[in-house]
């Protein structure tokens, strides 16, 4: 008989469900189904978690639809979430009020008043491993004591979003330590909450009451609810594992359980990170220290703009994505001079929050649709080469760079990251790499659960496979002119600086 094991992730634009059949060791079903975004131009970046749920629902019940499987074969669930959003709930387990994102910008103010509040942000860093970084979970509590404190006195309990899901799945309101570590009142060092972010906050101490417990990365946070066993036909023994963020959950999905392997995400944002066996801390705070969801450690750098850039641009220039690659193909390598600083959205690293984006070097001879194209994949790339940098500067250095997100199905796209990190580049087979990674934690749970000794790497040996046509190596000549245009990009930077 078949063993199935689904994982669920649950992104900013919509959610996912993976199914994998551990006997034929293969993906048997995937369904994807889309949420609302709440915006305005203060930078609020909200969803209401209900649209997760409702999207969950409808993306479970088509994989099993369209892969023709028996609910009753599922044996564990695992559950990947965008980091850093506050999703609070009164004492009956009501949301309140609409989840603050990872992408909402509004809180800077309270990030920065924070910061000052602890003695400032080498102090910060010093105490938990992290800065209190604008997309973070603590400035968005914060935000809600000053701006709507009736809200903030029906909090009872606070979770992120992977927890919200679990929470709806199980009834358990815990956590893990991955996640956790995304939300500035966590000290990755001594993996436990800080009671001094905490109090900075509100020294009451109603926040610690407010907190999730934790569970080990290869737990279960418990069993589906009898609801949702009969909502999806699921057998009632069916395990929820901890879980994670999503960047958390991707590792897990491209085989970045080890050292040596690093993996970067082409999607709405950007990251780069790897695997670390003791904390990696940046001094000058620009590198997350994260914890992982297989009980290690994720440096991770997050930039806000990648896919954002092509996408505002194929939308302007009325192109669809086979028009925008071949645009950046036609174009040279430097678009002829136009150089985009991308920051549409202000940027995390380097923090710049209020930073906005910037096409330097027009001419009447180089304002063409192809440098426009070429220009907005390279800017999104040098932003990325900033956060590898970064990794570099803590000691990181890597010999090849499995690449996932929208962004790494472009071939042109390989190639340029290729030549501006000046690293070979590949993508895994699965592209979905936080759904398989969730999946994947969910059969490591299932099978410590059972009594089995398999590690997470031998798990992922199976099941994460890499494709070898998707390869790129680093084309001498033209790294050598991105590095030239790089150390522009840095300049420039610099210099607008004063003015954002």
């Amino acid at each position: 008989m078949s063993e199935l094991f689904v994982g669920i992730d649950s992104g900013t634009q919509g959610s996912k469900v993976l199914i994998i059949d551990r006997k034929k060791r293969v993906i048997v079903a995937e369904a994807y189904a889309t949420h609302e975004l709440i915006e305005d131009n203060r930078g609020n970046r909200e969803q209401e978690p209900a649209w997760w749920i409702a999207a969950i629902a409808a993306a479970m019940a088509a994989a099993f639809e369209k892969g023709k499987l028996n609910p009753k074969q599922v044996r564990a669930i695992g559950v990947s979430g965008q980091q850093h959003g506050f999703v609070p709930l009164d004492k009956t387990g009501g949301v309140i009020r609409p989840a603050k994102l990872w992408c909402d910008t509004a809180t800077a103010a309270e990030a920065n008043a924070m910061t000052a509040r602890l003695g400032g942000e080498e102090k910060v860093v010093d105490l938990i491993g992290n800065a209190i970084a604008v997309g973070f979970t603590a400035s968005k509590i914060e935000w809600l004591k000053k701006y709507e404190p009736a809200n903030y006195a029906k909090l009872s309990t606070i979770l992120l979003p992977h927890d919200y899901i679990n929470f709806w799945l199980t009834g358990e309101r815990k956590t893990e330590f991955g996640d956790a570590s995304g939300t500035a009142y966590f000290d990755v060092r001594r993996r436990r909450w800080s009671d001094e972010v905490l109090r900075a906050i509100d020294n009451s101490g109603k926040l610690a009451e407010c907190l999730p417990a934790f569970v080990q990365a290869d737990e279960p946070v418990g069993k589906v609810r009898p609801e949702i066993a009969k909502q999806f036909g699921l057998d009632g023994a069916v395990l929820v594992s901890s879980g994670g963020g999503d960047n958390m959950m991707a590792a897990i999905g491209t085989g970045n359980v080890t050292a040596g392997v690093v993996t970067a995400s082409l999607g709405t944002s950007g990251t780069i990170y790897c695997f670390a066996d003791q904390p990696v801390v940046d001094p000058q705070g620009e590198l997350a220290a994260f914890c992982s969801s297989d009980g290690h450690w994720l440096p991770l750098v997050c930039t806000m703009n990648v896919t954002v850039s092509t996408e505002l641009t194929r939308s302007l220039l009325n192109m669809d994505i086979q028009a925008l690659n071949k645009n950046v193909e036609k174009a040279a390598v430097g678009a002829e001079g136009l150089l985009l600083l991308p920051y549409f959205n202000g940027e995390r690293t380097p923090a710049l929050p209020n930073a906005r984006a910037t096409l330097f070097g027009m001419s009447s001879t180089n304002f063409t649709p192809e440098n426009l194209c070429r220009a907005a994949m390279e800017g999104a790339t040098f932003g990325l080469r900033y956060g590898l940098d970064v990794l570099k500067r803590n000691g990181i250095t890597p010999n090849e760079i499995r690449l996932v997100g929208g962004g790494a199905k472009s071939k042109i796209w390989r190639q340029i990251v290729a030549d501006i990190f000046n690293c070979p580049v590949i993508c895994p087979t699965t592209q979905e790499a936080g759904a398989l990674g969730a999946a994947l934690q969910a059969l490591w749970c299932f099978t410590h659960a059972q009594g089995g000794k398999a590690s997470l790497k031998e798990i992922t040996d199976e099941f994460v496979s890499l494709d070898a046509e998707t390869a790129a190596e680093p084309h001498a000549r033209n790294a050598n002119t991105y590095h030239e245009i790089y150390a522009k990009y840095l300049k420039l930077n610099e210099q607008l600086r004063p003015l954002y």
